[in-house]
């Protein structure tokens, strides 16, 4: 079976993770704050704080911008749940926007029209690997602070964008938000087996992310003002146990060393699959804003199974049949039965978001797939669709 997505391990990461196996710290050693200097130049962020999971990052970045019940906070619901769970950890209330149509994006308009006194924070996020809108969205965002004398922050969620870049900024670098944050899944561009980031250039915000990461515990001396030796610390605020390892680490600092070339390889099929595709019938190849360079985590492309004449679900059997994976990304999060039994949403609500989810369907991207598996690929998908004419 050729998967939708898949880590692509090298002797080379074994090699790294076993040396750090051979050292005296597995965990909360030097490999850390290597990972995290490495990730921040990467992108071109001032501070990166590395977490156990991308939904982590999500919440620490949240709690570091003052997010609580009370508060409203708009976000997508193309997106895995995440997104929007990280709001509900707070207390607050998750307020989503509808699609770009051609994108898949949340829009400065739709955002905009979402917007209340209540209004905290928007949580942008990248999908597939195309940045959204940000100069638009922080212009939206700038206009409502005017309006209701509020401060508005964004955060960027770049779980599916790490390599890419929005009007030659790189995706992470922060210069449209307060924070942004990538995952390390194993099917992202990268992988530490589970694992997240969050970047900021603000030094108040990365100071919080680092305390709430690890138990709001501190060594800076607030109680006892004299020097009680390295052993000593104080806990200031609530935090949580969400550190990574140093094992984890070492496999992304080698991991990371292999983006370009991931990239590349991913550019490679995806060029492969739009000359394929573009002209078939019923299907719609994935749309890219000249605005963005995208590094693509998802290869989605909507097909129009009502004139086809076959369920979504008859297709992607037919396409395991031969040996063909797919995956859906993503039900819509406001259709979610927690969402809609807890926040009162529904069929309706977003209807570009709704009719995207009906067709979409990704199909297998990721850098170690052989040139049989890429023409694979593009044999079965073409038999599908002409097929049927």
């Amino acid at each position: 079976m050729i998967p939708y997505g898949r880590h692509s391990i090298s002797e080379d990461d074994i090699d790294e993770v076993c040396k750090v196996l051979r050292t005296d710290n597995i965990t909360q050693g030097p490999t850390i704050p290597r990972f995290e200097k490495e990730l921040a130049n990467c992108c071109d962020a001032k501070f990166a704080v590395a977490v156990n999971s991308g939904t982590s990052a999500l919440h620490i970045a949240c709690l570091a911008l003052g997010i609580k019940p009370g508060v409203e906070v708009i976000t997508s619901s193309i997106t895995f749940v995440a997104s929007s769970n990280c709001v509900i950890f707070c207390g607050a209330t998750p307020i989503f926007a509808d699609i770009d149509p051609k994108t898949y994006n949340i829009t400065p308009l739709e955002i905009e029209k979402k917007i209340t006194e209540q209004t905290k924070l928007v949580i942008a996020v990248h999908f597939a690997g195309q940045s959204c809108d940000m100069e638009g969205i922080a212009s939206v965002v700038a206009t409502a602070e005017g309006k209701y004398g509020t401060k508005i922050n964004i955060i960027e969620d770049g779980s599916h964008a790490l390599g890419s870049y929005y009007k030659r900024s790189k995706v992470g670098s922060c210069k449209y938000s307060q924070i942004s944050m990538t995952s390390f899944h194993p099917v992202k561009h990268i992988t530490t087996g589970e694992g997240g980031i969050a970047f900021t250039n603000d030094e108040g915000l990365y100071n919080h992310m680092i305390r709430s990461h690890s138990h709001g515990i501190t060594v800076d001396r607030k109680i006892m003002k004299e020097d009680l030796g390295p052993w000593y610390y104080e806990q200031i605020q609530l935090g949580y146990n969400y550190r990574i390892t140093d094992l984890q680490c070492a496999l992304g600092l080698s991991q990371l060393k292999k983006l370009d070339l991931f990239k590349k390889k991913r550019r490679d099929i995806v060029n492969r699959y739009n000359q394929a595709f573009r002209d078939l019938p019923y299907l719609t190849v994935p749309y890219e804003s000249e605005t963005c360079n995208s590094n693509f985590h998802l290869y989605v492309i909507l097909f129009d199974f009502k004139k086809m004449g076959i369920t979504r679900n008859e297709f992607k059997e037919n396409l395991e049949l031969q040996m063909v994976s797919s995956q859906i990304h993503y039900i819509p999060v406001h259709l979610q039965p927690y969402y809609q039994e807890n926040y009162g949403t529904s069929w309706g609500d977003l209807p570009h978001a709704e009719n995207y989810f009906q067709q979409c369907l990704s199909i297998p991207l990721y850098p170690s797939m052989t040139e049989d598996d890429v023409m694979t690929v593009i044999r079965v998908i073409k038999a599908a669709c002409l097929g049927k004419q």
